[in-house]
């Protein structure tokens, strides 16, 4: 086991791949080596009673009189950068979709999906941030510092934070590496790279998905059909 301020050596691929991808796009955040990109949208969530319904972009966007689309970002569909702090939009949501975590039953479905296509899914490694608590094997990527631990695909599913904080994995990939998922730490949407197969398996699934590609651009100010007047 290594030290904390190293490298592990099973995340060195993905570490070599992003930082020598161009800044603030998909393959700065998944390795450009796979044959399909997938981005998998967090949903917003609205008050129902007790209940919490999960809310879609393209609902947002209907509602707003926007645009739905692949490359779509939360302050475009809703049309202001006060949707992403505290405001809420009353009886469409009320909740934002959450910056760096995926929600447990996306991450379970993700991961229900990914489980089909890999050799390895009782063999993966998860990367979260723990602030740097922690002496094990972490990876110093560009845009975060993650502890590294290794176990079975449906642990993507589980909290990595202490209880209350709800935390999910940032970074996961089977040890055949026929995948990669990242849920960066500042950003509403998750990332996925893989075959074919398995892009074409998320996009049939009842989750909000899109295709993506390796050079698309990921900040919250890029959405090109929907303008929103400079952040603040």
């Amino acid at each position: 086991m290594q030290t904390a301020g190293r490298t592990a050596p099973d995340g060195r691929w993905v570490v070599e791949a992003v930082r020598a991808a161009p800044p603030d796009t998909v393959a700065a955040l998944v390795p450009a080596r796979f044959a399909a990109y997938a981005r998998v949208f967090h949903p917003a969530v609205r008050y129902d009673g007790d209940d919490d319904v999960h809310v879609r972009w393209d609902e947002v966007a209907a509602a707003n009189g926007t645009t739905a689309h692949r490359l779509m970002q939360w302050p475009g569909i809703t049309g202001s950068w006060d949707y992403l702090g505290e405001a809420d939009q009353p009886g469409l949501w009320n909740d934002a979709p959450a910056e760096g975590h995926l929600v447990a039953h996306v991450a379970r479905e993700l991961a229900a999906v990914l489980e089909e296509q890999t050799t390895t899914p009782g063999e993966c490694w998860f990367g979260w941030d723990d602030g740097g608590a922690a002496d094990l094997p972490r990876l110093r990527l560009p845009r975060a510092d993650l502890l590294l631990t290794r176990g079975p695909v449906q642990r993507a599913a589980t909290n990595f934070a202490p209880e209350p904080r709800e935390q999910s994995a940032a970074l996961w990939w089977p040890a055949d590496r026929a995948w990669c998922v990242v849920t960066d730490p500042a950003l509403t949407t998750t990332y996925v790279g893989a075959g074919v197969a398995a892009v074409d398996a998320l996009l049939a699934t009842r989750l909000e998905v899109a295709p993506a590609g390796p050079r698309d651009p990921v900040t919250p100010d890029c959405d090109p059909v929907n303008p929103v007047a400079p952040h603040a």
